[in-house]
Formats: structure tokens, sequence, C-alpha cells
């Protein structure tokens, strides 16, 4: 018979890398890691690590176990909840990662609401510019600028955004306004680490301005609008994360301008969690409220 916390120790080796790194992540000593494995293998009549002194590789056999075993995890955790929380409010931890404007302009100002509805819940908030593993459980839930090709997840458009070429005001009175593409050679733009951007969509320079003379990129949508604000040069901004910044002029609106979508996606096992759908309620609302400003 499998041990079903053996199979979520070895989804822990999986996710950590290596059979030490599991140990301390679970509160166990290396040895006992080890032994649990290999009973998990004799169980199974199978080798699902090769040893080495530089640690652990997991084989065929590993990969074919691993959506079992992540379903069984699964179903524990919603078994759990609803058990738990058949009787009591909702409560808990739940990891969400968002691109970093998403979680910096629209879900951070706005977490209060979600403590309000739900104090014994622990929002953690991942704001990244790489894609998130959810089947790899870096994170329960992802805000995603497109929907994944594939995965046992469930994934439903929240709203479109907008993405414009903006200046600052001081480098405008240097330079002059552009009002035709023609106006905008010679100028200084910036834009993202190309190998450091997670999605592609991020980068809307590369589509509406290609062969454009970069001066300075960052993995950080906020370092580039703070540098912009700074009076750099000009870059492809979030439209809803400038309104507040006086110092910003959005220019050729109606050309310079792109339009992105956000997803929200989540492990298809997790949806029925009553934490998971009162955050999964919470963006909804937000979004609902923020459309005007996307």
């Amino acid at each position: 018979m499998l041990n079903s916390d053996d199979l979520r120790l070895f989804l822990t080796i999986l996710r950590e890398g290596n059979m030490l790194a599991a140990a301390r992540r679970v509160g166990l000593d290396h040895s006992t890691v080890a032994r649990r494995v290999g009973h998990l293998e004799t169980a199974l009549g199978v080798r699902l690590f090769d040893r080495s002194p530089r640690g652990v590789t997991p084989t065929q056999a590993a990969f074919a176990l691993t959506p079992h075993a992540e379903r069984i995890e699964s179903e524990l955790l919603a078994a759990a909840a609803s058990v738990r929380d058949r009787d009591r409010a909702i409560d808990g931890t739940v990891r969400l990662a968002t691109p970093e404007a998403f979680a910096s302009h629209l879900i951070a100002p706005r977490s209060a609401l979600l403590r309000d509805r739900h104090p014994g819940l622990t929002l953690e908030l991942a704001s990244e510019s790489r894609t998130t593993s959810l089947s790899k459980r870096e994170a329960d839930m992802a805000v995603m600028l497109k929907p994944p090709p594939r995965g046992r997840l469930v994934t439903r458009k929240l709203a479109d955004y907008r993405l414009g070429l903006f200046a600052s005001r001081a480098y405008l009175d240097r330079h002059g306004v552009p009002a035709t593409r023609a106006d905008l050679q010679g100028h200084v733009f910036l834009s993202y680490i190309e190998e450091l951007a997670g999605f592609p969509e991020m980068i809307a320079l590369n589509q509406l301005l290609p062969g454009a003379t970069i001066g300075f990129r960052a993995s950080s949508s906020a370092a580039q609008q703070a540098a912009v604000a700074a009076g750099m040069g000009l870059a492809f901004l979030h439209v809803f994360a400038t309104m507040n910044d006086d110092r910003l002029v959005q220019i050729m609106p109606g050309d310079m301008q792109v339009s992105r979508s956000y997803w929200l996606v989540m492990h298809s096992d997790l949806q029925r969690l009553p934490r998971i759908r009162a955050v999964a309620d919470f963006i909804d609302d937000l979004m609902r409220g923020a459309r005007d400003r996307l």
C-alpha cells in the first residue's frame, strides 16, 4: 500500500531539487527522508531517483508518478479544508503570483478590503516578471498575461489593459513633443531586460518600434517608470500605473498604444477551497471597479 505522506515527501523532493532541502522543508533529518523514499520505491517496485554525490535526479518513473501524486495531494488539501472550514470563518494562507504592476497598483492598495472580509486569511503576494509554475506549487493561484498552454489548470480572462508611450514633462521640455513616428527617431527608449521578462507580451517596444535605441533596461516596470519620470527617455508603461503621476505625459495615444490581457489561473483541484474562492472573488470585485482605469 502506498503512503500518502511518502507521496507528498516525494513531491517536496521534486520541488526542492534535493533531499537535504526537502528534509529542511518538512522538518526531518536527511536519513529519514532517504529511508522513506526507499520505502516508496520498494512499494512501487521502481527507482524514483538516481543518487549521486551531487544530489538526486528524477527518473522517468518519477515523472510518470508526479501527476498522480499531485492529484492525491490536492484531494487531501481539499478534504482537510472542507472539514476544517465547515464550521468556522475562512482562514489560512493563499499565495498569489502576479505581474509587478498588477500587484503594486491593483492588489496591494486594496488588500485591506480582503482583510476586512476575512480577518483570518493571509494573502502572500508574489509580484514577479517571470512565469510562475502552479504545478510545482510555487503559488496557489496566479494572474498571467496569457493562458497557460496545458496542465490541470482553470483559466479565465479578468480584463484587458493598455500600455502607452510615456515621457516626463521635463524631458519633453528639453526635446520637444513627438507628434509622428518620424519624430521618434533619435529619442532614447527604456525597456525590459528581455531574458528576464517571463512574458514577451510585457515588451511593447519590440512590437511598435522595433530597432529603437535603448538606453536603459530593467526587469521591473516600476524601475522603468521611475527612470522615465526622472527624464531618462521614453517607455511603454501601464496606463493605469501612471494616472496619479503628474510628472508623466502620454505620447501619441492613438498610435503608440497596445492592449494586453490579464488571466486568472489556478489549479483545478484547489479552486474548490474556500480560501481560494475568497481571493478569486476579491480579484473579480477589484476588476469590476478598475475597468475604467485599465
